[in-house]
């Protein structure tokens, strides 16, 4: 009779067993998503997540674009590193993610072993340019955390890719509602810009070109970009502008500039980073090839907001393009401040003020006319 009641008991505990571990495993399904990132890849993420790093150039700026910064619980060294010359207006507006805990180097190369470490641990890993450092699936089993990249974009070229970033992302972290608010704001600072300048004929257009575009580091005059974004909103006559979509820095030749001569010269002020012989505005000043542009001799020679640091600023882009659009047709910008509007990006974007902080850090000629002979060098 015991017996008989033992193996009774046995078997409903073994049911009772089976039936909590049913539950539990019911539970944890229940707490998961699935969702498909850029790379096509199907990861199950959290339902409710309040923890997370980003990992790839862009991919921090784009988590505090949603207003996420407050769930970031590591960064990469270039999130860290101490530099005079800065400009990430992300990282201007909260310094306190310097202060996070370290989880690897920058531009993707990331640690498992700094991430596993990481107190509290992050649910999830954004991962922008994918290629870069451990392979997504290689860090997921790693670290056993789910690792979801996403596309960067660009605004001109790959809009769709920065959208769809911006939403997956939103939808991981629930904020999908300003992820949708933040690609209105483009939409709506874009529709101004090409609504200022559309009808104005080809042939009242400056010619113009930009110069210093930095990428992975300084450059010098020739360094410039074919659909450099503010020139593409205002519908500005840019020299180098090739009719593809090359929406990556170039090397435009001097002879090339040298014939075609622009109206206006913007230089992207990162170049000021580099040696002299690497520094558009010195290039400008010294060198007797430059000295037969008509810009340089007309003192049409005007500076812009570094915008190619850790991937594009999107921010400064909006910001130069308003600048340069009330430089090339004052008449359709008169009721424009290049400065307040500046901020007024940056504070529905990154939270806050910025322009005078990246000004002063480019030795403030950003948004002014650069008289080359009054540089000291």
């Amino acid at each position: 009779m015991i017996r008989k009641v033992l193996k009774g008991l046995r078997v409903s505990l073994g049911v009772f067993a089976l039936l909590l571990g049913l539950m539990v495993m019911v539970g944890f399904a229940q707490d998961k998503v699935e969702i498909t990132d850029a790379w096509g890849r199907v990861v199950s993420v959290p339902k409710s997540v309040d923890r997370v790093i980003c990992s790839g150039a862009g991919c921090l700026r784009y988590l505090v674009y949603l207003q996420g910064q407050d769930i970031v619980v590591g960064v990469d060294s270039l999130e860290k590193r101490k530099n005079r010359l800065d400009s990430r207006p992300y990282a201007i507006t909260h310094p306190e993610l310097k202060e996070k805990p370290l989880f690897g180097e920058f531009r993707g190369h990331d640690n498992p072993e700094l991430i596993l470490s990481l107190d509290p641990q992050p649910q999830v890993i954004f991962k922008t340019y994918g290629g870069s450092g451990y392979d997504p699936d290689e860090l997921q089993n790693r670290t056993g955390i789910p690792v979801v990249v996403l596309n960067y974009g660009h605004l001109v070229t790959r809009r769709e890719d920065m959208n769809n970033a911006l939403l997956l992302m939103g939808k991981v972290i629930g904020k999908e509602k300003r992820a949708q608010e933040v690609i209105a704001f483009f939409d709506q600072v874009i529709d101004d810009l090409r609504r200022r300048t559309a009808d104005i004929p080809k042939d009242k257009r400056p010619s113009c070109y930009v110069g210093g575009i930095a990428y992975k580091g300084p450059h010098g005059i020739t360094s410039t970009e074919p659909n450099y974004p503010p020139f593409c909103f205002v519908n500005a006559s840019n020299i180098a502008a090739s009719g593809g979509q090359q929406n990556q820095q170039v090397v435009f030749s001097p002879e090339s500039l040298l014939v075609e001569d622009p109206d206006k010269i913007f230089i992207d002020l990162s170049t000021i980073q580099g040696e002299k012989n690497k520094n558009a505005l010195y290039q400008l000043a010294t060198e007797p090839q430059y000295q037969a542009l008509k810009a340089v001799k007309n003192g049409e020679i005007y500076g812009v907001l570094p915008y190619n640091w850790y991937t594009q600023n999107h921010g400064s882009i909006l910001a130069n393009a308003y600048y340069i659009g009330k430089v090339l047709y004052p008449e359709r910008f008169e009721d424009v401040d290049p400065v307040q509007k500046a901020d007024e990006i940056y504070s529905f974007l990154v939270g806050g003020a910025a322009f005078e902080k990246l000004n002063s850090t480019f030795g403030s000629m950003a948004f002014q006319k650069i008289d080359l002979k009054k540089m000291e060098w």
